[in-house]
């Protein structure tokens, strides 16, 4: 392969190359995805692996809240109950 056929030239010929690729990518992303989801419904237990699928996301969507949800304590905050804290123990 030569160096030119490597690096698209220009950044229009870039985009269109990234696009192509992502939409490759998602072809058979997809096509994978159908496969299994054909796998699953040929399944006797489907009730309950719906139901385990429910539960997973739930507590999977409750961790994912918690992770970005929760504000950490003010640094200072913890500097001055750190400070208070060592005074008492000081007695002062």
């Amino acid at each position: 392969m030569t160096q030119q056929s490597e690096r698209p030239e220009g950044l229009e010929q870039q985009a269109v190359l990234l696009v192509a690729g992502l939409a490759d990518l998602t072809v058979s992303t997809l096509g994978s995805a159908l496969g299994t989801m054909r796998g699953l419904l040929r399944r006797s237990d489907k009730a309950a692996l719906a139901a385990e699928a429910e539960r997973e996301l739930l507590t999977r969507g409750r961790l994912a809240l918690d992770r970005h949800a929760a504000v950490p304590p003010a640094h200072l905050e913890i500097l001055a109950r750190r400070s208070m804290a060592r005074q008492v123990d000081d007695g002062v």
